[in-house]
């Protein structure tokens, strides 16, 4: 795939660990069996030992050489524990609710990160998006200058011409209606995420409208994100406010923009908000013949991601990928 060599040559150059938090899941036991024998990323599997070497060998998959910690005999738990307290310290969270908290996977885990026992994190193949972001929320915190966290996807297809098709589409997962100032964190943490598969970015900020054809306050939401966004990145191609077709095909670009940058050739989108974003990937993903990875969360001081709990062990294993790749940045 587009991107994934380039990924694993940056991780052979700066190998990173990522923590699993489900390890007894045949899914991650796999994905882990794979990264086992390559020498770019390291799991850390956490969970109790004999349960997940025991789920292991029921699957038949080989983790000798894994590392897993057991939360509930982590020698470090005290050290954890008051870290923890002091995090959450405007909650009031007592040693006895911090220890409470870290003896879940979730908590556990992004602890390690936090510890910089870890570079990165991958949950959810067995729970909820909302338990692997509150965690990172609290804990992990979101970027200097990052006011949210939120969320693209990479949509990946064979290209006619050889090689693959890549786009990124943001925000389809996490902040349900970004207002203009975070439209444009949201267009930056793509472009960067985007980068990352080797997509040079062609942004554009999707509307009903195009230049003006249609009006209302979310046209003038995305148009003014759009000119934020190009003060701050005069390199980069953007348009907006821009329909679909516009943004996509240099015919109709020429007619309803013609001077438009982006020349009906985007490769990276901006959705107005969430039910435009989820709706958007899942007919390129459904009709299109993408493969969809993601959501990949941006804003993060550390990358930390989510599994969608109907993932295979090769999402896992791609997945682990990105998320160390975004650690490189």
């Amino acid at each position: 795939m587009h991107g994934f060599g380039q990924m694993i040559d940056i991780l052979k150059k700066n190998p990173k660990t990522i923590v699993l938090t489900e390890g007894t899941d045949a899914r991650v036991l796999e994905a882990s069996s794979r990264l086992l024998a390559s020498n770019f990323l390291h799991p850390i599997l956490i969970g109790d030992p004999d349960k997940i070497y025991e789920a292991a060998e029921e699957c038949g998959f080989n983790i000798r050489g894994s590392e897993i910690i057991n939360p509930a005999t982590y020698e470090k738990m005290d050290e954890m524990v008051e870290l923890f307290c002091e995090l959450r310290k405007s909650k009031g969270v007592t040693p006895e609710q911090a220890k409470e908290y870290l003896l879940q996977n979730n908590y556990f885990g992004t602890m390690l990160v936090k510890m910089g026992y870890a570079d990165s994190l991958l949950g959810g193949a067995t729970y909820s998006t909302a338990d692997t972001v509150r965690p990172a929320l609290q804990l992990i915190k979101t970027k200097p200058g990052n006011s949210i966290v939120s969320s693209c996807f990479i949509l990946v297809r064979p290209s006619a011409t050889g090689g693959n098709e890549v786009l990124a589409m943001g925000d389809c997962g996490i902040v349900i209606k970004p207002s203009e100032d975070e439209l444009v964190e949201i267009a930056e943490e793509t472009m960067r995420c985007a980068k990352i598969f080797g997509v040079d970015p062609r942004v554009a900020f999707l509307s009903y409208s195009t230049d003006g054809s249609g009006n209302g306050e979310d046209v003038d939401r995305m148009r003014n994100a759009a000119m934020k966004t190009k003060k701050r990145n005069p390199d980069v191609p953007i348009g907006g406010e821009l329909q679909f077709d516009a943004a996509v095909s240099p015919k109709v670009s020429k007619k309803k923009c013609p001077d438009s940058e982006i020349a009906g050739a985007a490769n990276t989108f901006i959705f107005p908000d969430i039910n435009a974003g989820n709706i958007g990937y899942k007919i390129a993903q459904r009709m299109g013949n993408f493969e969809a990875y993601g959501p990949i969360l941006l804003g993060l001081n550390s990358p930390i991601n989510d599994l969608s709990r109907g993932c295979t062990a090769a999402e896992v294993y791609s997945m682990a990928i990105i998320t160390a790749a975004l650690a490189n940045q």
